[in-house]
């Protein structure tokens, strides 16, 4: 589904029972989760993103006290997770185990936090535990609350672990169009109908590049990637988007009032993303150069 200035320019499903279905949105839960943790801070239910994380856990001492919320947005903890190496992107070994959070602090630490982004969808599981104990409500009611009730999504569904944490890293599911509203909420600034629903200032800072991460997807913000050219440049127009195992995106260029999202279930997630820099980035620059 393609919007051009707010309204459906491209729409494509396979069939209709794909127009309605609630799909597994894969890691686009991430930036969903990164949208929640700015309204907590908005809130004051969280105090910022540099606040330590070892207060949240107090039962678990393998947390170092150097480690902040910021570390966890931006997967540089500073630990071993091979979730894009021998893990072949899924952290079976996480989800294999009894106690989510207390696995991911109990990895190798690599070197100081801040230093590298390495994917680690056990920060995102470990955001969504902080943002439950900040706010004292499930992460799905806090949700449905503050995000999905203001933007009229009406039916979801997110997973939690056998502990009750929301599954931060791939846990939910959302229809074609209501992955829409989450990109037109982040194109309008955090204002939904003259409402604000998260503030403009998280919107700039969740969406704007602070480490390098991989040269075939860009760089990273917070839980959200920001495309970059072969030098590792933020590519022009600036184009931030999340993104999804087996090929889940919501992808905006701001300066040109656009949002594509693609539901998928195929392997080559990044297939997709080189679809859209052939035939609708590179169209774009092609009709800026020649006005």
């Amino acid at each position: 589904m393609i919007h051009h200035k707010g309204k459906t320019v491209y729409d494509y499903y396979r069939n209709r029972k794909m127009q309605d279905r609630l799909h597994k949105v894969n890691s686009i839960t991430k930036s969903v989760l990164s949208i929640l943790v700015g309204i907590a801070i908005d809130r004051k239910e969280i105090k910022s993103v540099y606040d330590p994380v070892y207060p949240y856990f107090t039962e678990i001492n393998t947390i170092s006290e150097e480690l902040t919320i910021e570390h966890l947005l931006t997967m540089s903890p500073g630990i071993d997770w091979p979730e894009f190496g021998s893990w072949n992107a899924q952290p079976f070994p996480m989800i294999n185990s009894k106690d989510w959070v207390k696995f991911v602090f109990n990895r190798d630490r690599t070197d100081a936090p801040g230093q590298t982004m390495i994917y680690n969808s056990g920060c995102s599981h470990v955001l969504s535990a902080i943002v439950q104990k900040a706010t004292g409500e499930m992460l799905q009611e806090y949700a449905k609350k503050h995000l999905f009730d203001p933007l009229q999504i009406r039916d979801t569904r997110w997973h939690s672990d056998s502990k009750g944490i929301a599954i931060g890293g791939f846990g939910l599911c959302l229809s074609t169009e209501d992955m829409m509203k989450i990109g037109t909420l982040m194109l309008q600034n955090g204002v939904w109908n003259g409402e604000t629903v998260v503030s403009e200032g998280w919107v700039k800072e969740s969406t704007s590049p602070r480490l390098n991460t991989y040269n075939d997807i860009g760089s990273y913000g917070y839980h959200w990637w920001i495309l970059t050219d072969e030098t590792k440049q933020t590519v022009n127009p600036f184009t931030y988007f999340a993104l999804g195992y087996r090929g889940q995106y919501i992808i905006l260029i701001p300066e040109y009032d656009l949002i594509t999202t693609i539901t998928s279930d195929l392997d080559r997630s990044l297939l997709r993303l080189k679809l859209f820099k052939e035939n609708i980035l590179s169209q774009i620059n092609h009709t800026t150069t020649q006005s």
